[in-house]
């Protein structure tokens, strides 16, 4: 079984709605810093992947993250660092910049912004998403604001946290 970092305890950040990126208005999105253990593992990707199957989330993909500002409205969406460094904008123009590393994990509440600023040669990222919800790409324009906030608002809560399942802090902090 895949090692996880013995610290759960996520960064919790809730981001305002900037005019363009709505973010989620109830939900903060969760960094955790070296979550899963990926010391002396010849396939990362396949490590993070178990982990996050193992917890019921998936439609898996590996990837960079894009170098625009985007959002997903119908869906949440979990971010494991398989190999290398990258450096994300969270939460829209006014949001934050986070380094992650080889092993951290961010998970995205519906409607919250991330863009791709800076990324290593090296760099693998695996994206999913819990069981419930739908994929959609948003880019902030006017034109899908309004449908976008009415379906981040209708988004819901995963069954479990993608890193540590049932007994995660996710449903702690995204409690209703």
């Amino acid at each position: 079984m895949p090692a996880l970092s013995r610290s759960s305890k996520p960064l919790a950040v809730t981001f305002s709605d900037d005019g363009s990126i709505p973010n989620n208005p109830r939900l903060p999105f969760l960094f955790y810093r070296g979550a899963i253990d990926l010391a002396g593992t010849p396939d990362p990707e396949e490590v993070v992947e178990s982990i996050f199957r193992r917890n019921h989330w998936g439609d898996m993909w590996r990837n960079g993250i894009y170098p625009y500002a985007h959002y997903h409205s119908m869906i949440h969406e979990a971010l494991g660092i398989a190999r290398g460094r990258v450096k994300v904008r969270f939460g829209g123009a006014h949001g934050r910049v986070v380094e992650l590393v080889a092993g951290d994990v961010a998970v995205l509440p519906a409607g919250t912004g991330h863009q791709g600023l800076w990324a290593g040669p090296e760099l693998v990222v695996i994206g999913a998403y819990p069981k419930t919800g739908k994929y959609d790409l948003c880019r902030g324009t006017r034109a899908e604001r309004a449908r976008a906030i009415r379906s981040i608002a209708k988004v819901p809560l995963p069954d479990t946290d993608p890193v540590h399942g049932d007994a995660g802090p996710l449903r702690r902090f995204w409690a209703g």
